[in-house]
């Protein structure tokens, strides 16, 4: 298992090297491996602290399913602690009372300015009264950004209609 971890550690840093030689943006990553973050959460009963730190780990990445049943990993921020961010996708969400998710919108932002990117889903999130902000980095060209986009957005179309048709919304 640590040869397979050193193999695709050897991977990322050669994939973050070669964009780094081509002047476009490096961000961090960690990789989690859930085998092990079973065992440590299984360890975790017998330390607090240890269950703290795994809690909030766990609390700060979210999948989302696309249409195509394909999942995106989102990093999860309160919409008042967001950093700055370059383009990328975005899910805006509102938490129910026992921690459910609510998509309130799905959306992208683009600009070569990182702070209108914020401003952008700040104002956005504030309008529709949102929690959280989930975001999707991973795109690596604007048309990849779309049809995450788009998958996503297709991908909540049945909860949304039912929600609705529940709410007596559609007759």
């Amino acid at each position: 298992m640590q040869r397979k971890l050193a193999q695709k550690q050897n991977r990322v840093d050669h994939s973050v090297s070669r964009r780094a030689t081509k002047g476009s943006l490096v961000m961090g990553a960690r990789i989690i491996e859930f085998a092990e973050f079973r065992a440590r959460r299984s360890e975790s009963s017998e330390t607090p602290q240890l269950e703290n730190e795994l809690a909030a780990s766990t609390d700060r990445f979210h999948f989302w399913t696309g249409a195509s049943g394909k999942r995106y990993v989102h990093t999860v921020y309160a919409l008042r602690e967001c950093p700055t961010l370059p383009a990328g996708n975005y899910v805006l969400v509102r938490r129910g009372p026992k921690g459910q998710r609510v998509v309130l919108a799905i959306g992208r932002v683009s600009s070569a300015a990182q702070s209108l990117n914020l401003a952008e889903i700040r104002q956005r999130g504030a309008e529709l009264g949102a929690d959280e902000v989930h975001v999707h980095l991973l795109a690596e060209t604007a048309k990849q950004s779309k049809l995450v986009e788009f998958d996503l957005r297709s991908g909540q179309i049945k909860p949304d209609f039912e929600y609705m048709a529940s709410s007596n919304l559609v007759h």
